[in-house]
């Protein structure tokens, strides 16, 4: 039996990865969702994982979610001017946007059983948001997508969180269901199997950083995947020609997800 008509005969959980502009590849993954039939069970997501996540299990589909990634195009413009504070960017544009999408609507109230993760910035511990929990969807999301030094810490219920990547950036161990289709835009194929070789070593330095981390995390969801006893379906769409801040190309990112279910079956 494909693997298609496995995920339509069976119950399954969506885990969606973070990795910043390279989650647009999620999209071109729920664009062929959407063609097959195909509706999940359980999404659990992290950072943009995460939000692509959150508006699938509020009912949107593909089209309406890449329209709504337009608007993070400009996200490189909304730098926090501000002296003090932990972070360079601004959560304000990005949390209206939020609310536009998900108004006062909380994780409990998804369509689909939706769980976010975030990471306690001071113990380092995972945090779970599920339906047990009475929280906002827009909160949530900007706690799991709070990159450390990037996007402003959030205070919710006497913890300070910020993004789940430093924990668990692909959310299998968080999945319910016994059948897990997983796509993970930081795996082995979001980096080169070289080293940098620019004519300056600037961008040999910054390449060399930005590779180290997604290595990092690779190695992280490998073990998860160890540790994993369900069956796991896993998409890694080949994102190593693109940044983690490439928010101007989404629609190159979005291709990079689209055919790669038929290539599972």
């Amino acid at each position: 039996m494909s693997v298609i008509n496995v995920l339509k005969k069976t119950p399954f959980s969506l885990v969606l990865s973070g990795g910043g502009a390279l989650g647009i590849a999620h999209v071109g993954v729920i664009e062929d969702m959407d063609r097959l039939g195909l509706v999940p069970d359980e999404i659990v997501g992290t950072s943009m994982g995460g939000i692509i996540g959150a508006c699938v299990a509020v009912g949107m589909k593909a089209e309406q979610i890449s329209a709504e990634l337009e608007k993070f195009a400009g996200v490189s413009n909304w730098f926090d001017m501000k002296l003090r504070g932990n972070s360079i960017i601004s959560d304000d544009k990005i949390k209206a946007i939020f609310e536009q999408i998900f108004g006062d609507r909380l994780v409990s109230q998804a369509h689909i059983p939706l769980k976010l993760i975030a990471t306690d910035l001071l113990s380092g511990d995972k945090h779970v948001f599920s339906s047990s929990e009475d929280i906002r969807i827009v909160d949530a999301l900007l706690a799991t997508m709070a990159i450390p030094g990037i996007f402003k810490e959030q205070y919710i219920k006497q913890s300070v969180l910020g993004d789940g990547f430093l924990c668990e950036n692909l959310g299998i161990l968080e999945a319910q269901m016994d059948t897990i289709l997983a796509v993970d835009v930081m795996g082995k194929n979001s980096f080169k199997h070289r080293l940098p070789d620019n004519f300056f070593r600037s961008r040999n330095v910054l390449e060399m950083l930005e590779q180290s981390v997604r290595m990092l995390i690779n190695n992280q969801t490998k073990y998860a995947l160890a540790q994993c006893e369900k069956q796991v379906y896993l998409l890694e769409p080949d994102t190593s020609a693109y940044k983690t801040f490439h928010f101007t190309k989404i629609h190159e990112i979005k291709v990079l997800g689209k055919g790669l279910l038929e290539e599972l079956s």
